[in-house]
């Protein structure tokens, strides 16, 4: 069962059989309006072990759209990402390609204008399931910006003022392999408790391939009632080996004190045998945290 008007998890449930379903139906719905002010909610097939993976779009006011290749955000808890890579490890590259050109049709059909991303799950055979159309910039668009040279955020603004995107599909070039963190001020050791309060030290990693996006500086207070997230490092190297050898590299130099953070459990994810081999799926961390 999924709200509708849903993101992030909220007004989500589970249902294993019919009487699951009939006890769940109201609750998700009374989630759904109180989180959404919209308590509708739809059914869908679910997946036992399915990877997520999204498609980056651009489209302009002149009927032209293009794809900027996948993402992989599998690497999640509670449906909230915590890494982000592209390209997506071990996925068929002639299957991706065709489910990006179908991302690109669907942005055109709809004549819509901007920046948008398609999200899909996939499943243990490769098969994928449309979830929806975020209709806006991400969170994690450094990575597709990391891998194409791409200014979305750019290119966002020029359509908005009625430009066309200034190249062809055949002119975007994947180059290498990035991936992204995000830094939340959460304890993972003690549950993913939030932790709030004035950052003393904050020394944030450099050097070739790091690109850092915060807003934070030593003195900077963590408030207890917005989202958690106070930084992204992004990291980008030619093979998805160098790029997690650089990512782990970054995350030991990243020091944040005296709050707690996601940095370690990050770089242990670093070298988790199933993130490297690109085996894990949407409930991994969750099944690795337990």
């Amino acid at each position: 069962i999924k709200a509708s008007a849903g993101g992030g998890g909220r007004g989500m449930r589970i249902c294993r059989d019919e009487a699951a379903l009939r006890a769940n139906l109201q609750q998700a719905s009374t989630e759904a309006l109180a989180a959404f002010g919209n308590g509708a909610v739809f059914i869908e097939k679910f997946l036992e072990k399915a990877r997520h993976v999204e498609v980056q779009c651009l489209g302009d006011k002149h009927g032209n759209a293009v794809y900027l290749w996948e993402r992989d955000c599998s690497m999640q808890r509670r449906h909230q990402k915590v890494i982000e890579e592209a390209p997506s490890p071990g996925v068929d590259r002639e299957k991706m390609k065709k489910l990006c050109e179908s991302a690109a049709r669907l942005i055109k059909a709809a004549n819509y204008s901007g920046a948008a991303t398609v999200e899909f799950l996939m499943d243990s055979q490769q098969n994928f399931y449309m979830l929806e159309v975020n209709t806006r910039v991400q969170v994690e668009h450094p990575v597709t910006e990391m891998i194409t040279g791409v200014d979305i955020v750019k290119m966002s603004i020029l359509v908005a003022s009625g430009e066309k995107i200034p190249f062809k599909q055949d002119e975007i070039k994947v180059r290498g392999h990035a991936i992204e963190c995000r830094i939340n001020a959460e304890d993972p050791d003690k549950g993913f408790r939030p932790s709030a309060g004035k950052i003393d030290t904050w020394h944030a990693p450099g050097g070739p391939g790091v690109r850092m996006d915060t807003h934070v500086v030593p003195g900077y207070v963590v408030p207890p009632n917005y989202d958690s997230m106070i930084a992204k490092l992004i990291v980008h190297a030619d093979t998805r080996e160098q790029c997690i050898a650089r990512t782990l590299r970054a995350l030991r130099e990243f020091k944040v004190g005296p709050i707690s953070t996601t940095i370690p459990l990050q770089a242990r994810l670093m070298e988790d045998e199933h993130f490297a081999r690109g085996t894990h799926d949407i409930h991994y961390l969750e099944r690795l945290l337990k």
